[in-house]
């Protein structure tokens, strides 16, 4: 709006009447008083007068050729670029029917013929004043929100953050305690597997030495079953070195995950990250009592190393993929898929879980991951408010909303990229990101 409320300002009146007598009084008087008139002598012109330069209110007679007041009106309420200007019909109809309908198609106020000078600079500057009233109150709420937002965003910068520095401190100490025995165990498994083969050894060559035990020995190697005892024993030893390499690759993908020590931008592997999120994960894909594994298919294209702040692109990608379980879990809960609930249905009529997760490089040199899930769907009308903060589709105390809303922070604003999520009831959702393969230094 142009309003503006200082004494310098000559206030913009567009007189539209079709006769040139009217016109001319109304401009006389108006100009008198310290206002910029205007006139149009048909509704055409009016409309054209508006585009050109916005009045701050019009006089607008009723009774006109080819195009009517009341038309006049309607078209001026429906353009975004006038719907908000004041509209005082002037008009030689003085029957309540008339002025109903002036009113009804967007009228401020409705002046009879003949009319008071003064009646008519009272009521224009009436709803000049009221105008500029309206603008004041919707600049403070504008202020308001943008303060309010301004107040989510920097709130949840400072979780994420603090989140973060919790997350590193917790998975350093982590590693630290776990590696040390760990190490232990793996480092002395070596020996541990040489002396039992030893034993073994030592075992088979009594029996070839003495293949007549006494009956103590038959009974002892009988009550431990010693064939299989000897044959299983190693088989025990290369569990023990799977699940001691496991365990280190678990707290490798920790480590990796939250690069705690990493904080500037460097050039990472993406592939890399994606399954060190996936291991933090396992525990979630695998096969509940509710629902069969969740099947992750990894359409992975060729990618560059990509420079970025590794530890917080790694919490997007936790985020997407923790989100896309969830959605899977909950259609299944619901059976919102065309079938049964799981507690009624065997899992060969179940839909196989799976999120597809797929990488390329695309025609603007950025690198694009793309996450995608076979649940139930996103409604159109909650995917404008996704990235919202606090914003959340889950139940109470499953979700707080900062998720989405902090992974659109991390890649817009610190990656200079884009996130976007499309879905269709029943047949999933998608949440891509792009992300520059070269940062600019902030």
């Amino acid at each position: 709006m142009h309003l503006n409320p200082t004494n310098h300002y000559k206030r913009n009146v567009l007189v539209v009447d079709d006769t040139p007598d009217n016109l001319r009084l109304l401009s006389a008087m108006l100009t008198a008083r310290g206002f910029e008139v205007r006139k149009a002598l048909n509704g055409k012109i009016a409309l054209t007068a508006c585009q050109m330069v916005l009045p701050d209110v019009i006089l607008l007679d009723i009774n006109m050729p080819d195009m009517d007041g009341y038309q006049v009106c309607q078209q001026l309420k429906a353009d975004k670029k006038t719907c908000e200007v004041p509209v005082i019909f002037i008009s030689a109809l003085d029957d309540v029917l008339d002025k109903v309908k002036a009113f009804d198609v967007g009228g401020v106020d409705y002046i009879a013929k003949p009319f008071h000078g003064a009646e008519v600079v009272l009521r224009i500057e009436n709803q000049i004043n009221l105008r500029l009233l309206q603008v004041k109150l919707q600049e403070q709420n504008f202020l308001l929100q943008q303060a309010l937002d301004d107040l989510k965003t920097s709130q949840v910068k400072q979780i994420q953050n603090e989140k973060m520095v919790a997350l590193g401190h917790l998975v350093a100490g982590l590693a630290h305690e776990i590696n040390n025995p760990i190490n232990f165990i793996y480092g002395n498994l070596q020996y541990a597997g040489q002396y039992v083969k030893d034993l073994v050894s030592l075992i088979e060559a009594y029996q070839e030495e003495y293949p007549k035990a006494t009956p103590k020995i038959q009974q002892i190697a009988k009550d431990i079953d010693l064939n299989f005892l000897l044959r299983d024993l190693q088989n025990l030893i290369g569990a023990m070195y799977r699940g001691s390499d496991r365990i280190q690759e678990i707290v490798l993908a920790l480590q990796h995950f939250s690069r705690h020590d990493e904080a500037e931008m460097k050039r990472v592997n993406i592939h890399e990250d994606i399954e060190n999120t996936l291991v933090m994960l396992q525990h979630r894909l695998r096969k509940t009592a509710d629902r069969p594994a969740i099947v992750v298919v990894k359409n992975y294209g060729n990618l560059p190393l990509v420079t970025c702040y590794a530890s917080e692109l790694n919490q997007v990608f936790m985020h997407l993929l923790n989100n896309a379980i969830d959605a899977i879990e909950e259609g299944l809960e619901n059976g919102e898929w065309g079938v049964r609930k799981p507690s009624s249905t065997p899992y060969s009529l179940l839909p196989t879980p799976q999120i597809c997760v797929h990488t390329e490089v695309t025609d603007l040199n950025m690198v694009k991951i793309a996450i995608a899930d076979n649940g139930p769907g996103i409604e159109e009308s909650l995917r404008s408010r996704l990235f919202d903060p606090f914003f959340t589709t889950k139940p109470v105390g499953k979700g707080s909303g900062l998720g989405l809303s902090i992974s659109y922070q991390i890649i817009v604003q610190k990656h200079r990229g884009n996130i976007t999520c499309t879905s269709s009831i029943g047949q999933g959702a998608e949440f891509a990101i792009e992300i520059p393969i070269e940062q600019k230094e902030p």
